[in-house]
């Protein structure tokens, strides 16, 4: 598929695709005879997992580091029992750190949301006590 079909699929713009296969995260796998970049649904499932990333914090290192593990225990060549523990290891620190990072970003949202409540009573309260407004009693 072209670019912006991958645009539509993952709500990336170009340039950050552009920007992703330029740092080596997500090459796309063919280009067209125009010179077109071309992607697979295996491309569109890589960029998902960085556009996933992003939000908690992960640099583009990180997610070329997760990003190589995944390809390595995906890969058709065979994984040795040591591998596969340090790559499962791996997977495993950044399912801990992703977890802390949502837990952190829940604790936010919290003070967020109780911050918007605040100011909606306080909307309310000054609307009541309007001499022009249509909630006085």
């Amino acid at each position: 598929m072209q670019v912006g079909e991958v645009v539509a699929r993952t709500q990336l713009s170009q340039r950050t695709i552009r920007h992703y296969d330029e740092v080596g995260l997500v090459v796309p796998s063919a280009r067209s005879q125009g010179g077109f970049r071309l992607y697979t649904e295996s491309d569109v499932a890589r960029l998902m997992v960085i556009r996933r990333m992003k939000p908690l914090g992960f640099t583009l290192e990180q997610m070329q580091e997760l990003l190589a593990a995944t390809d390595r225990l995906d890969s058709d060549e065979p994984v040795d029992d040591s591998e596969r523990q340090a790559l499962t290891a791996t997977l495993r620190e950044f399912e801990h750190a992703a977890q802390q990072r949502c837990d952190e970003l829940r604790t936010q949202l919290g003070r967020a949301e109780e911050f918007a409540d605040t100011l909606r009573r306080r909307l309310n309260t000054a609307d009541r006590t309007r001499p022009d407004s249509a909630y006085r009693s």
